[in-house]
C-alpha cells in the first residue's frame, strides 16, 4: 500500500490523498487550493495523477477546500464514483455549482484587467454544467454502513462532528492476506457543538492521516461561549455601524443563525436587522433543515418540538443582487453575515468594500483563515489591504472569536487521538501550517510511540 499527499500538506488547503492498494488507486478528498494566485492556479490545474486512472474517490466532508476541485476531476477523465454522506452530497449540490458561478464571475473581472494591460484572457477551472455532471456520480452512503469500494477495499464513514455531514473516512484494505485499518480524519469538529454530535471514536486503526489545523493552538474560549459574542455585538451596535461577519456558508451561518436566535430572544442582545447575505448560504440552511439525523439531541428536539431553529423575526436572507447591493445604504445598525469566511470570493469583499474604511463598523471573524487570504491578513490587522485589486485602509475594528471554530484545536486534537482505539503504527500529518503540524507531532510524540511524520507535498510513502 502507499500514500501519496497531492494537498493539504505544509499547508491547510487542497486536500488530496491518494491510497493505493491491491492495484487500486483511491482518492480521497479532492479539494480547491487557495493561495496566491499564480500558484492557486496551477496547483488547481495540475493533477498529481492521471484522474482517469482512478477506481474510487472518497469525499470527507463538503468544505470547497476538500470537494471545490470535483468538477475539475471528472472533467478530466475520472468516472468512476464519488462516495460521500447523503448530507455531504446535498451540500454539494449547492456549493459546486456556486463555486463554478464565482470562478465565473472573478474570471470576466480579472480579464477585463488582463485586456488592459494586453495579456491574453484566463479561463475557470470548471462550468457550472460541469459541476452538475459530476454531481451525478456521487453514491451515498449513512454513517456506520460498510460497502466494498475496490479490490479487498471496504469503506465506511463515522461522525466528524466538523460540519453537516462530515465524516471520518475508515478503510478496511485486505492485502497479501492480511488485513489493515487506515483511517482518514477529515476534519475533526471539537464536540459540545452548538448543533452538531459529537466527533465518534474510531477503533482498531494501523495507520492515521490526520488534520492539524491547530495543532499548536489552543482556542481561546471553549464551544458555545455565546456570552462574549453578546458582549462583542452589543459594543459594536452601540456604534450605530455595521457587523460584518464573513462566515463559511455551509455550517458557521447556520450555528451562527442558531445562537443569534438565542442570544435576540433572551434579550443578550438588542433586536437589529439580520441579514444572511448569500444564496449558498440561504440554501444550505434550507438543505440543514431536511438532515436533522446530523444534529445534537438538543437541536434535534427543537426542530420536532418548537420550530424553525434557522429563522426568526428580525432575520432576513437574502437572495438577489439589487438587496445586497441595498444593504451598503443602511444608515442603521445591522449585523451582516455573508461568505466566504477567508474572504476570497463572493458578496462579503463587496460589504469589506464599502465597511473597511468607516470607524463605526466591525468586522468580526469566527473562523479559520488560511495564510495569504485576505481574511487572514485583516485578522492579523494589516494596516492597508487590496480588494478587487484596490487598496483600502482598515480602519474598521477586527473582532476574533475562535469559540466558532469548527477544527478541533491541539488539546481537543489530542484527545481525540487519545480515545482513538488501534496500534496506530503509522501517523501522517496533514492540513496545517508547518509550524501547526510540528506542534502536534511533538505533543504526540510524548504519549505516542508509534511513527509521526509530517506528510509533504508530492511525497509518496509506502506502508
Amino acid at each position: 500500500m502507499q500514500i501519496t499527499f497531492c494537498g493539504a500538506a505544509g499547508t491547510t488547503t487542497g486536500s488530496q490523498h491518494l491510497i493505493e492498494a491491491n492495484g487500486a488507486k483511491i482518492l480521497l478528498d479532492c479539494g480547491l487550493y487557495q493561495g496566491r494566485r499564480e500558484e492557486t492556479n496551477d496547483r488547481n490545474r495540475n493533477f498529481l495523477f492521471d484522474p482517469a486512472s482512478l477506481d474510487a474517490v472518497v469525499l470527507s466532508h463538503a468544505h470547497i477546500d476538500h470537494s471545490g476541485n470535483l468538477p475539475n476531476l471528472t472533467s478530466h477523465g475520472y468516472q468512476g464514483n464519488i462516495y460521500s454522506t447523503f448530507a455531504t452530497r446535498d451540500l454539494c449540490s449547492i456549493m459546486l455549482p456556486d463555486s463554478a458561478r464565482i470562478q465565473t464571475q472573478d474570471t470576466k473581472w480579472i480579464n477585463k484587467r488582463r485586456k488592459k494591460k494586453d495579456l491574453p484572457p484566463v479561463e475557470p477551472l470548471y462550468s457550472e454544467m460541469d459541476a452538475e455532471s459530476c454531481l451525478r456520480q456521487f453514491v451515498n452512503i449513512g454513517y456506520n454502513r460498510t460497502i466494498p469500494v475496490a479490490d479487498g477495499v471496504e469503506l465506511t464513514f463515522i461522525d466528524a462532528g466538523h460540519i453537516l455531514g462530515s465524516a471520518q473516512v475508515i478503510l478496511d484494505i485486505t492485502e497479501n492476506g492480511e488485513k489493515k485499518r487506515l483511517l482518514f480524519s477529515g476534519d475533526v469538529g471539537r464536540g459540545d457543538n452548538d448543533l452538531l454530535r459529537d466527533p465518534v471514536d474510531a477503533e482498531d486503526v494501523d495507520y492515521l492521516i490526520m488534520e492539524s489545523t491547530y495543532g499548536d493552538r489552543e482556542h481561546e474560549l471553549p464551544a458555545q461561549a455565546n456570552d462574549l459574542l453578546a458582549e462583542i455585538l452589543v459594543r459594536a451596535l452601540e456604534k450605530n455601524g455595521k457587523v460584518i461577519i464573513p462566515a463559511f456558508a455551509v455550517e458557521r451561518t447556520q450555528q451562527l443563525i442558531y445562537v443569534l436566535h438565542g442570544l435576540t430572544e433572551s434579550g443578550a442582545i438588542p433586536e437589529v436587522p439580520i441579514f444572511v447575505d448569500s444564496p449558498l448560504a440561504v440554501n444550505a440552511t434550507e438543505i440543514f433543515r431536511i438532515h436533522p439525523e446530523c444534529f445534537n439531541e438538543e437541536v434535534y428536539e427543537f426542530l420536532f418540538t418548537k420550530r424553525n431553529p434557522f429563522g426568526f423575526e428580525n432575520l432576513t436572507m437574502v437572495r438577489k443582487v439589487s438587496a445586497s447591493m441595498a444593504l451598503n445604504d443602511l444608515d442603521e445598525p445591522a449585523i451582516i453575515i455573508s461568505a466566504s469566511g477567508m474572504c476570497e470570493a463572493g458578496r462579503i469583499l463587496h460589504h469589506l468594500r464599502n465597511s473597511i474604511e468607516d470607524e463605526k463598523n466591525t468586522i468580526l471573524f469566527v473562523g479559520y483563515c488560511a495564510e495569504n487570504t485576505l481574511g487572514w491578513k485583516l485578522r492579523n490587522k494589516w494596516e492597508k489591504v487590496n480588494i478587487f485589486g484596490d487598496p483600502f485602509k482598515l480602519k474598521a475594528n477586527v473582532e476574533i472569536l475562535d469559540s466558532f471554530s469548527g477544527h478541533a484545536d491541539k488539546s481537543e486534537l489530542l484527545e481525540y487521538f487519545k480515545a482513538m482505539g488501534g496500534k496506530k503504527e503509522k501517523v501522517f500529518l496533514v492540513h496545517g501550517e508547518p509550524t501547526q503540524s510540528e506542534g502536534l507531532r511533538d505533543a504526540l510524540k510524548t504519549q505516542h510511540d508509534g511513527q509521526i511524520e509530517i506528510a509533504e507535498w508530492k511525497s509518496t510513502v509506502e506502508i
